[in-house]
């Protein structure tokens, strides 16, 4: 909790890029940083993190106004918008960087963390076996400034955003059409 009803939630879940634009289209969401989580080396770079030798992940810090949207349903659209039962990978993007992690704040988190992927496991929602992490969190490092806003930033200027971002917008849209802020409804 940052104040009264500002809480942090920081997840890794493939591509920063993805899931910044996930997560910035949520009613709740004040604040949504790509960076770096988990690993060893203080202050890492893209290149650093992309090495696979520092123990990161890409990930996202998320300031989301608890009384707006509870950290279950962010959960919920966490797993969701990417598949959390690939290993060290989402699509075509493969290394430790891309792994499926939840960063948790405190033991509430932890334990609603812990139970989403019980209660997912015995859905059979899912041919294989969850592999999400759930970790402490320790450090977080904000990514290089042209990583913030990606999407929004070269969406008709790099193709991975069409290939890649928008199918997941798309389900968002499909799935969490409540959740999403007003401004970001029937339009990618």
């Amino acid at each position: 909790m940052i104040d009264g009803q500002i809480s942090l939630a920081t997840f890794g879940g493939g591509c920063f890029w993805c899931t910044e634009a996930i997560f910035r289209r949520i009613k709740g969401v004040e604040k949504i940083t790509s960076g770096y989580a988990g690993g060893r080396m203080k202050n890492p770079t893209y290149e650093d993190v992309t090495s696979g030798e520092t123990g990161h992940a890409e990930a996202v810090q998320i300031e989301y106004d608890s009384k707006v949207i509870s950290y279950h349903r962010l959960l919920e659209i966490f797993f969701a918008t990417h598949d959390p039962t690939q290993l060290n990978r989402q699509g075509n993007d493969i290394g430790t960087q891309y792994r499926s992690v939840i960063f948790y704040h405190d033991e509430a988190q932890k334990q609603d963390a812990v139970k989403m992927i019980k209660d997912l496991e015995k859905s059979g929602e899912y041919s294989s076996h969850v592999v999400t992490r759930v970790l402490p969190y320790e450090e977080f490092y904000t990514a290089e400034a042209y990583h913030q806003k990606y999407y929004e930033n070269y969406r008709n200027s790099n193709p991975y955003c069409s290939i890649v971002i928008d199918p997941k917008i798309n389900k968002l849209l499909r799935k969490f059409e409540k959740d999403v802020k007003k401004e970001y409804l029937g339009n990618l």
